[in-house]
C-alpha cells in the first residue's frame, strides 16, 4: 500500500476503462479524492450513466477508497458538440480526416476538460488534477500527449495564480500494463469491475459482451482494450476475448 499523501485529488472520470484505473491509483494516494466528468454530446454516452455505479463499487472494494472518495461533478461540455462534427459526436463513419488524424478526435476535448477541472478543483481546494491521458498505446490524439498536458499545467497555474499538479499515471503505458495496474491496485475485484462495469466503446455498444468487457468489439478503443486485456492475460492472439 502507497503512503497517504495529505493533498487532495481531482479525477478526470469518464466511466471507462482508463479512468476508472487512475481513480483507484489516486485513491491509494490522496487523502481525498473527488471526480470530474463531462458531457459533450458523445454518441457514446452510455459511459456517462456508469460512472455512479463505478464509484459506488469503489467503495465497496475497500473501506479505504470508501473514506477518501468524496463528491462527484457532471459538467456541459456540449459546446464541443456544437463547434464541428465527429466521429465522436455524430454517426459518421469511424476512419481519419484529411490529415491523417482518426475523425473520432475531438479538437480541444481534453484541454476543455482540464481547464473545466481546474476551475471546479480552484473553488473546492484540490491541487491534484488526474487524467487518463496516454501517448503510449492511443488512438492518436494530439492533446493525449505528454507535452500538451505539461503545457497546460504551466497555462493553468499561470492563468489561475495556483499550484495545481497534473498526474497521468498512464501516460507511459500501454493498454496491458493498464490492465494490470489495475490488478495491482484492487487485486481481482477490480479487474472485475474494470472488465463488466466500464465502458469504452466508440459506438456506445453497452450489450454485446466479450471476455475483456462490453463493445462492439471492432471500433479503435474496442479494439485497444481487446489486445491489452489478450496481451495481459498471455494471450497475443486474442483468444481470451
Amino acid at each position: 500500500m502507497t503512503a497517504v499523501d495529505p493533498r487532495s485529488a481531482l479525477v478526470l472520470f469518464s466511466g471507462g476503462q482508463d479512468s476508472t484505473t487512475c481513480l483507484a491509483w489516486a485513491l491509494e494516494r490522496y487523502a481525498k479524492v473527488e471526480t470530474v466528468g463531462f458531457d459533450y454530446g458523445q454518441r457514446h454516452a452510455v459511459e456517462l450513466s456508469c460512472r455512479g455505479p463505478v464509484r459506488d463499487a469503489m467503495r465497496r472494494l475497500s473501506p479505504r477508497w470508501a473514506e477518501r472518495l468524496g463528491d462527484d461533478h457532471l459538467l456541459d461540455a456540449s459546446v464541443l458538440a456544437r463547434i464541428g462534427a465527429t466521429a465522436l459526436t455524430t454517426e459518421a463513419a469511424i476512419g481519419f480526416d484529411a490529415e491523417g488524424l482518426p475523425n473520432t478526435f475531438v479538437p480541444g476535448r481534453n484541454l476543455l476538460f482540464l481547464i473545466l477541472a481546474a476551475a471546479v478543483a480552484a473553488r473546492r481546494n484540490l491541487t491534484i488534477l488526474v487524467g487518463g491521458m496516454c501517448e503510449t498505446d492511443f488512438s492518436g490524439y494530439p492533446d493525449c500527449r505528454d507535452d500538451a498536458v505539461k503545457a497546460m499545467q504551466v497555462a493553468l497555474n499561470l492563468g489561475m495564480n495556483r499550484r495545481f499538479a497534473l498526474e497521468t499515471p498512464l501516460m507511459w503505458i500501454d493498454k496491458a500494463a493498464t490492465w494490470r495496474l489495475a490488478a495491482t491496485l484492487g487485486g481481482a475485484a477490480l479487474v472485475a469491475l474494470v472488465r463488466d462495469e466500464t465502458h469504452t466503446c466508440y459506438l456506445g455498444d453497452h450489450r454485446t459482451r466479450h471476455g475483456w468487457g462490453f463493445g462492439c468489439g471492432t471500433c479503435p478503443a474496442c479494439l485497444l482494450r481487446a489486445r491489452g486485456y489478450a496481451a495481459w492475460r498471455g494471450d497475443p492472439e486474442g483468444q481470451s476475448g
